[in-house]
């Protein structure tokens, strides 16, 4: 029983996220890990090139430093549209994700 003091409230429960389809759920993932990867990367590259400044030991030129930030940079802010618009905009944000990281890779290592 209960006290005269107290108010139930009524509660409205959270709306339900929509179901996730299977393409576009595996793109998502593939891009996110791909935005990712380049963020380690290009921290590795910072951290390294500071333990290069230190030991005095040739480390990652000046292009390296500033392209992989910023490869790191646009592959997170597509994925961040990917992750939070649907349909045709998501794709392309995934497909600048892909196409960063690849020029990333491709400018830098496999040169």
């Amino acid at each position: 029983m209960s006290s005269p003091d107290t108010e139930e409230l009524a509660t409205v429960p959270p709306p339900e996220d929509p179901p996730a389809r299977g393409r576009g759920r595996f793109w998502r993932g593939l891009t996110g890990s791909l935005a990712a990867g380049m963020v380690v990367l290009a921290s590795c590259v910072l951290v390294i090139a500071v333990i290069c400044l230190f030991t005095d030991a040739p480390g990652p030129g000046p292009l390296m430093l500033i392209g992989h930030p910023i490869a790191a940079v646009v592959a997170l802010l597509a994925q961040r549209v990917a992750d939070t618009r649907n349909g045709r905009v998501a794709g392309f944000a995934g497909l600048c994700v892909v196409v960063s990281v690849t020029a990333a890779l491709s400018l830098f290592w496999w040169s």
